[in-house]
């Protein structure tokens, strides 16, 4: 069921881009971009860390769509009574539209609104378990390209997850380029 909430959300962000694609020809050229870094996830207690990659289409200077994918390389351990239970993030797997406001040639702020999903695993001496959770994301950042191709960029993005299962901090940053 996870899996078909999120595909709807992919279709749902696909088919709104088509109309802002239509109409960037008004606003300039579709442009594409990825990017590559780190990320911190601070969930309540327990702090972790990914390696994220992002592409991403940008339909003249203000319109956007990306998606990004996470993959943990920086677990906790947390106490739990008397135990001490490992935590590790999997992976994490989202698709954003993205509002563009250039502030200089070479430097934009941006917004992003999304739908995602997580996948977390726990274990102490004797059990494990894993867990997911799907999310609105919603957040702010900037970049700054070096020259016409190469950048660097540093955002913030909330991960309220449905059902009650709490919320995630992260903070991000990492190379972007454009093609």
């Amino acid at each position: 069921m996870k899996s078909l909430a999120t595909a709807a959300a992919f279709a749902a962000i696909a088919a709104a881009a088509l109309p802002m694609a239509a109409q960037a020809q008004d606003l300039g050229p579709t442009t594409f971009y990825g990017s590559a870094g780190y990320s911190h996830a601070d969930l309540d207690d327990v702090k972790l860390g990914a390696i994220t990659g992002r592409v991403g289409a940008r339909f003249g200077q203000y319109l956007g769509v990306e998606g990004e994918a996470g993959f943990g390389v920086k677990d906790d351990t947390v106490r739990v009574g008397a135990t001490n239970v490992d935590v590790e993030l999997k992976n994490s797997f989202a698709v954003y539209g993205v509002g563009f406001l250039p502030v200089a040639p070479n430097a934009d702020l941006y917004a992003r609104v999304g739908y995602g999903t997580t996948e977390i695993k726990a274990s102490a001496p004797g059990a494990s378990a894993s867990a997911d959770g799907d999310s609105w994301n919603y957040g702010v950042g900037g970049q700054y390209f070096l020259d016409e191709k190469n950048g660097v960029r540093a955002d913030y993005t909330r991960y309220d997850f449905r059902d009650g299962d709490g919320d995630a901090d992260v903070w991000s940053v990492g190379y972007v380029r454009k093609f």
